[in-house]
């Protein structure tokens, strides 16, 4: 019987849902965490090991020969030396879709906290603020209606095209900018297809749904900001170094931008993030995927991958010899 090894289960499943699909292709050890010392100790002689974001380099491989699968709990698979599991095959798969939805959501949540600032606002009924009101009403930040304003979307694939349609449905025109030429099935009339520079420069509100590539790491810096518009707001739920966070710091001090709300930073969780007491910015703590539901298909996928690898057909393979 195989031993699977799940390394860090908790993200994933803090209770609410249930491993027991597992234990049918075999023996299932379960760890909540596991720190980097503790990785080939607990993989010992397995053969199948799970992970999410417990790194799975080349010495862990070399010091656990019987590994030959790698199932990430995640789309993103940098956790794992693909190279190295490739030269000992070593199968390594991900998961490619399952929180399109929840993280478009949570995108438009971010949006509607710059515009509103409801957990503020309630904060400060429950410190007796509103008793203390001379009027019916206040307001601690200003309030931001987005029917007519522009929402500028870099990266158009499945999550940005969702975002995409909420925002249309928010009144909002919508400009994308993505690396290929678009049909006019994958637009509509109001979201349009622009080149990002022209994007920058009419976008009210700019949301980051690309990968991190080479390419796109540190796209949001000095430069770019100055050519976006006077007091643009700024979302990210996608990749933390997308954004140079030094320059975006100083973008909202000096007001050039209006507000920032991201679920992702480039080293998590932060210690000294120059964006973590800067003004009219918004932090999560990497959750936009985090629903029960989009967790649920997570785990689904993990185990129908799980299976086609041990059938012998595997499926959402990142590395394969």
């Amino acid at each position: 019987m195989d031993k699977i090894i799940i390394l860090d289960g908790y993200t994933e499943n803090p209770g609410d849902l249930s491993w027991d699909g597992f234990h049918k292709y075999g023996e299932v050890t379960v760890y909540d965490r596991t720190r980097p010392e503790e990785i080939a100790e607990r993989i010992g002689d397995a053969g199948i090991v799970l992970t999410n974001k417990t790194p799975l380099d080349e010495s862990i491989m070399a010091r656990c020969p019987k590994l030959r699968y790698i199932g990430v709990l995640a789309t993103g698979f940098n956790v794992v030396d693909v190279k190295a599991a490739a030269e000992r095959n070593i199968i390594v798969t991900n998961i490619p879709e399952y929180g399109t939805d929840t993280v478009a959501q949570y995108t438009m949540a971010l949006l509607l906290e710059l515009c509103h600032h409801v957990g503020a606002h309630s904060d400060s009924v429950r410190k007796g603020e509103w008793e203390k009101s001379p009027d019916f009403c206040y307001w601690r930040f200003p309030q931001i209606e987005l029917s007519g304003k522009t929402m500028g979307i870099v990266g158009y694939g499945r999550i940005g095209k969702k975002v995409a349609r909420l925002a249309e449905a928010f009144g909002m025109r919508v400009l994308v900018h993505s690396g290929h030429t678009l049909s006019e099935e994958e637009l509509s009339e109001n979201i349009r297809q622009k080149p990002f520079k022209e994007l920058l420069g009419e976008s009210d509100v700019i949301s980051l749904h690309c990968p991190l590539t080479a390419e796109t790491r540190g796209l949001i810096d000095r430069e770019i900001i100055a050519q976006m518009k006077d007091g643009v707001l700024i979302l990210n739920d996608s990749r933390g170094p997308l954004i140079v966070e030094e320059d975006l710091r100083e973008a909202l001090i000096s007001g050039k931008v209006a507000g920032a709300a991201v679920d992702v930073l480039s080293a998590e969780p932060p210690a000294g993030n120059p964006l973590q007491d800067a003004p009219n910015m918004l932090i999560t703590p990497h959750i936009a995927w985090a629903s029960k539901e989009a967790r649920q298909r997570l785990m689904q996928t993990a185990e129908e991958n799980l299976h086609a690898f041990l059938e012998g057909t595997p499926i959402h393979v990142v590395s394969n010899k």
